[in-house]
């Protein structure tokens, strides 16, 4: 993580800056823009001052009040993220209840929404760059598209080589980035300086009321101003709260307040601008260099919503609600540094179809918030229950605090849905897409390792057996892999039926992911001798560390003599027989055979050598149903 490095605080804010901030700080390009667009009356200078009115104080409550402050003290071990809080919220209910199953359902619903931002931000953040373009001649208009989509294809093209020689750039460049918005605003508020009159509260209060209905739609415009305020959150574990919010506070909240002021003082000024007010704010000489500026920073924004993707759907996969993936770690030194093959080119596509879809960012911004919103209103729910168990806080003072943001969020995901239609639907549909997913592995799973896991047979009865019969006993170990404490895993029974023979030492590996981002290396795992040269491992793992099974057992206080070379690994491949009925729909039973046989190989996964392993298979039917209530979604 970049906060173990010996840095002081200072060199962490400005890290954040290329990290935590992109999107929020790219969100100047086409937010005013596109509540203009929304907006049904000419733009005055009344409604011009009610509409920043709105934005500023959106960036005062939801970023500066809810994440900073709020939602930032809901950590696990110095990490954030909406995984990390669906876990912190569920941990005190009670395993097989409703409420632990509404809790989870929440952070997975939030988590998949995620993925529909995911593709909308890249889109509507390098399309709202390149139309500066417009701005400097119309005849370059055809060329915003095409670029775009070349320019998203270069980014993702670059991902598997890894970004980390380029990334120590971003928190300069975006500091950079800051500096101009800042020195733009500045300018142009000087020149119309009743626009700080946007400050006050009931300018913003009167045009929602004057507009009536309407109200809810400039909303669903406004709430661009704070997307990507979740990276506050999601990357703490990356910097800590203090760099975060010293970014937040001293840099990047000054820098959108001021640019925004300023952007409604250019509109006071020349109404005429008001198709693209952010360029328009900068000399006609300037236009092509501020086009390539803010191309540098929405891919950097960019870059972080794809970092971002990784660690999410890594996570995922570690706490059961995704198939094993193929992770490759891109950097030697950075443990975050990992590259995704299938989702990276998954995203890219999704990217690139939404720019041909919509074409421009006026149009894109219809489809933005939506996703955004959800996440945000599931977040505050969840903090709720963190308030109440981990932070102790009465009754009253969590229904206040949470009760306020609940009804805020509340607010701005009904204004998104108003854009349902005409473009909303983008990236609820992928967040759905995304869910079903989930649920449908989490289920498939549960189920998968019922049938996997008779309870015919434990380890005393497996010893019993081996001790009246004659077993052939030969030299070396052997590592069985499976997910069930205490029983004698499938590999092992089949190993000795066809081939006859036991190891001289036989561990059985069990590797248990659990929901806190890491575990102690003094609480990693649990060693029982069972005799007969038969040993049970348990090994914990936090869901933001990857295994690596030969690295374990070498550095594990084990009970008998290990040698690396002569050791086998047993490890198992089902292959699923979907059938009509039982506790998984067959639609969902054939989406999880397929997603059974795209999971990763466990020689991948947990890092064993090729060579000293042997994968038996399984071909396998669900059960009818559960042995015991689910207790997940």
């Amino acid at each position: 993580m970049i906060k173990d490095a010996k840095a002081g605080l200072p060199w962490l804010a400005l890290a954040a800056l290329g990290v935590v901030f992109g999107d929020i700080g790219t969100s100047p390009l086409y937010t005013l823009s596109a509540c203009l667009t929304v907006l049904s009356m000419p733009a005055t200078p009344a409604h011009l001052l009610g509409v920043i009115s709105l934005i500023l104080w959106t960036l005062i409550l939801v970023v500066a009040v809810k994440y900073a402050w709020f939602v930032m003290r809901a950590d696990e071990h110095g990490e954030g993220g909406i995984m990390v809080i669906t876990a912190l919220a569920s941990r005190g209910q009670p395993e097989g209840s409703r409420m632990r199953w509404a809790i989870l359902a929440l952070g997975l619903l939030g988590a998949s929404l995620f993925y529909g931002d995911g593709a909308v931000t890249p889109a509507i953040s390098v399309l709202s760059a390149l139309q500066g373009m417009e701005v400097a001649s119309a005849r370059l208009t055809p060329l915003v598209v095409p670029l775009s989509v070349g320019i998203i294809v270069g980014l993702f093209w670059i991902q598997r080589r890894g970004t980390a020689a380029i990334s120590r750039f971003f928190g300069p460049a975006m500091l950079a980035w800051f500096l101009i918005l800042l020195v733009s605003g500045v300018i142009w508020v000087a020149q119309a300086p009743s626009v700080i009159r946007a400050f006050d509260p009931w300018l913003g209060l009167h045009i929602l009321v004057a507009h009536g209905a309407g109200g809810l739609t400039i909303l669903g415009a406004v709430v661009l101003a704070v997307t990507g305020a979740e990276a506050l959150y999601a990357d703490l574990g990356h910097f800590g709260t203090r760099p975060i919010r010293l970014a937040w506070y001293f840099v990047v909240f000054p820098a959108l307040a001021c640019n925004y002021l300023g952007q409604g003082a250019l509109l006071i000024l020349h109404p005429a601008a008001a198709q693209n007010p952010f360029f328009n704010m900068f000399p006609a000489w300037a236009t092509i260099p501020m086009v390539l500026v803010s191309g540098i920073a929405t891919v950097i924004a960019s870059q972080s919503i794809i970092t971002g993707a990784y660690s999410a759907t890594r996570q995922a996969s570690m706490l059961g609600y995704l198939p094993r993936l193929t992770i490759r770690h891109t950097s030697a030194s950075e443990r975050g540094q990992i590259y995704l093959p299938g989702l990276n080119w998954i995203l890219m596509i999704a990217v690139i179809l939404i720019i041909l879809a919509f074409r421009s960012s006026d149009a894109l911004s219809f489809a933005y918030g939506t996703a955004v919103t959800g996440t945000m209103l599931f977040t505050t729910i969840l903090v709720f229950f963190v308030a109440r168990q981990d932070w102790r806080w009465p009754l009253w003072k969590a229904g206040l605090f949470s009760g306020f943001f609940v009804f805020l969020d509340g607010v701005f995901f009904g204004a998104n849905l108003l854009k349902f239609v005409a473009g909303g639907w983008v990236p609820v549909a992928i967040g759905l897409a995304v869910f079903t997913l989930m649920s449908t592995w989490r289920r498939g799973r549960t189920l998968l390792i019922q049938a996997l896991s008779p309870e015919s047979l434990s380890i005393p009865d497996f010893l019993e057996m081996i001790a009246t019969s004659t077993v052939n006993r030969v030299p070396g170990t052997a590592v069985f892999l499976t997910v069930r404490v205490g029983g004698i895993p499938h590999t092992l029974l089949h190993n000795l039926k066809h081939n006859k023979v036991l190891h001289e030492r036989v561990v059985i590996l069990t590797i248990q992911f659990e929901s806190t981002p890491r575990i102690a290396p003094t609480e990693r795992m649990t060693i029982r001798d069972y005799g007969k040269g038969l040993y049970s491992l348990t090994a914990r793992y936090g869901f933001m560390e990857h295994p690596d099974i030969p690295g374990l057992l070498e550095g594990a206080p084990l009970p008998f003599p290990w040698n690396r070379a002569d050791t086998t690994y047993f490890i198992s491949r089902q292959h699923l027989l979907p059938k009509p009925g039982g506790a998984l729909a067959l639609w969902r039973q054939r989406l999880f055979a397929v997603m059974l046989k795209a999971s990763a190989t466990a020689i991948d996964f947990f890092h064993l050598p090729a060579n000293q392993v042997m994968e038996l298979g399984d071909i396998v039917e669900l059960p009818d149903r559960l042995r015991k209530p689910p207790i997940d979604p």
